[in-house]
């Protein structure tokens, strides 16, 4: 790594970090007259977004309406969800998915309107959908938009590494640029900052995240001192394909809401056993009947699977609604239409995140979080199925009034020049890959479906251990003394590491921050399951806050809804 003091890559009215559709939507509803800076850390497009088979939920059929899926969302977030909020979400989807079709996503049709399905804990259909790659067809269509807009300029294959924070007020960011062949680490200013980075589901072994949701937003946002809101919830997918050497690809919950059954190796419906909604119970009800009927029945739990049996269902209906699973599973040697699909759970959707109001604002100024990087309130303790495409698409649109603050961008002072990087961090490399490893495993061990203290003690200090050993290394010390407006030229594979040594920074962060916050909590409730706390507690319909090193209880959350996990 030679140092270069060349001056920030440039300065924008607004930064959007994130390529997926809270980031795309963004940056579409911001004002024209904005100059956007678009940053997403792979190829435009490729996000959990991408992924999202499912659909999109909207209140529009004449047997539905906004009050349902109201009570509905509220039911899955077992009491910890902000019914403003809520309401803000159910509302402005109608306006939301007409501005989808305007803008050429098509939606599948019946009868010359949107098809609408049925998935887990919703009282009527309402998730509207495409084939079963919904979010392909969202992302691909916003991303079309984006290019085509002169005032959005798009950073591919960029990675923030940090938010750039004077005097409490959100500056800019720090980035690593990859983009056609080079790699630089460099500075870039803006009035405001949209997180809309995802998830982060890659801290866990056990997956349907793609590789890029290394929890960066949440890890960026909480070193620069915002509030994050209710960590310990995670929500793990009942149903990943589960085979030897495949990725953990998700087979849709609108593959038990069209009629497939779950069965285990005698071929039992097992799942009216631990709720009377069978199969179609909220998400996080049956990942635990999952888990607990395979600790009942195998001999070794941690291995087995249990079986989605599509048999129920015409074939003409899986080839039409379902060719992506169909050809997916091919691909590893499964027949859908005569085999069941080995299935087991996978850590899928985080509940928490940045604290933000219905504006989308944090509590640092000129930040703002949209999408699964943000703990907005539409999900309490355990999101309901197909409302985080639509979460994005709200609370992006909040944008569309964003205020600019006056006077942003001041002359910094000279660049202080460093040292060059030393090149022996080959060492540091295998370190950073061998933490990789183990990180995932621990977590997914400790703070996995079912926690409990003892386990959750042992864990929070060994990554705190191996947090503080990472900041020991000579490429951190090294990466903490670059000021705004230095840059660094890096060779290729140097960049390579550079961007692992800041997933694995942001990944310690956040296990750290989930392992301590479900250690806090001492219930049950939603997505978070202590084996010692096995029921919710009145007293724990509350939010869990933290602000660097603290962890608060928020006050007790007024209307109360029925805390009932298994509700």
């Amino acid at each position: 790594m030679v140092y270069d003091s060349a001056p920030r890559l440039d300065e924008f009215d607004v930064l959007v970090v994130g390529g997926g559709a809270a980031g795309l939507y963004s940056a579409l509803c911001l004002p024209d007259n904005f100059r956007v800076g678009l940053i997403t850390k792979d190829t435009l497009t490729f996000s959990a977004s991408d992924w999202a088979q499912g659909g999109i939920a909207a209140a529009i059929a004449p047997e539905d309406s906004p009050t349902l899926h109201v009570q509905d969302t509220l039911q899955a977030g077992a009491g910890l969800c902000d019914p403003k909020a809520v309401s803000l979400l159910v509302e402005k989807a109608a306006d939301c998915i007409q501005a989808l079709i305007q803008m050429g996503v098509a939606f599948d049709l019946k009868d010359g309107k949107p098809a609408l399905t049925l998935e887990a804990a919703h009282s009527r259909r309402r998730v509207l959908h495409a084939a079963d790659a919904t979010g392909r067809a969202v992302v691909t269509t916003l991303a079309a938009q984006v290019l085509k807009r002169p005032n959005i300029q798009v950073f591919p294959e960029t990675f923030v590494l940090d938010l750039w924070v004077e005097q409490t007020r959100c500056r800019g960011a720090s980035i690593l640029s990859q983009n056609q062949g080079q790699n630089q680490v460099c500075w870039i200013a803006a009035r405001a900052i949209i997180l809309a980075s995802g998830g982060g589901g890659q801290v866990f072994a056990q997956t349907t995240n793609p590789s890029a949701s290394t929890g960066d937003g949440v890890a960026m946002a909480w070193r620069a001192g915002a509030v994050l809101r209710d960590l310990e919830f995670v929500q793990f997918h009942p149903t990943a394909l589960t085979k030897a050497a495949a990725p953990r690809f998700l087979i849709s919950e609108a593959v038990r809401g069209e009629g497939a059954h779950l069965v285990d190796r005698a071929g039992e419906r097992f799942a009216f056993s631990y709720h009377p909604q069978g199969e179609l119970a909220p998400r996080d009800v049956v990942s635990r009947a999952i888990f607990e009927h395979l600790q009942k029945t195998e001999a070794e739990p941690s291995t087995a699977v249990v079986w989605l049996d599509l048999q129920a269902i015409e074939a003409d209906r899986i080839r039409y609604r379902f060719p992506n699973i169909v050809q997916v599973c091919q691909q590893w040697g499964i027949n859908v239409f005569t085999q069941p699909i080995p299935v087991s759970p996978a850590a899928h959707y985080w509940m928490g995140g940045i604290l933000t109001h219905l504006d989308s604002q944090t509590t640092l100024p000129n930040l703002y979080g949209v999408g699964e990087n943000a703990s907005t309130g539409v999900h309490g303790a355990n999101r309901l199925a197909s409302n985080s495409l639509l979460e994005c698409l709200v609370f992006g649109a909040q944008l569309r009034s964003l205020l600019l603050p006056k006077n942003a961008f001041e002359h910094q002072a000279p660049a202080i020049s460093y040292q060059p990087f030393s090149k022996n961090w080959e060492p540091e490399a295998e370190q950073i890959q061998q933490w990789r490893q183990l990180l995932p495993r621990l977590l997914w061990q400790s703070a996995g479906i079912s926690r409990e203290q003892a386990v959750l003690t042992a864990a929070t200090a060994q990554v705190q251990q191996w947090r503080q050993q990472l900041m020991n290394l000579e490429t951190s010390r090294f990466m903490a003394q670059l000021q705004p407006g230095e840059s660094l030229s890096l060779s290729a594979e140097a960049g390579k590491f550079i961007r692992q040594w800041g997933e694995l920074r942001n990944l310690l962060d956040i296990g750290w921050l989930i392992l301590r916050s479900a250690e806090f909590r001492t219930e049950s409730r939603g997505g978070h399951y202590r084996s010692d706390y096995p029921q919710p507690a009145a007293d724990w319909q509350r939010h869990t806050l933290v602000q660097g090193d603290r962890l608060w209880r928020s006050k007790p959350i007024s209307e109360p809804i029925s805390a009932d996990a298994t509700s």
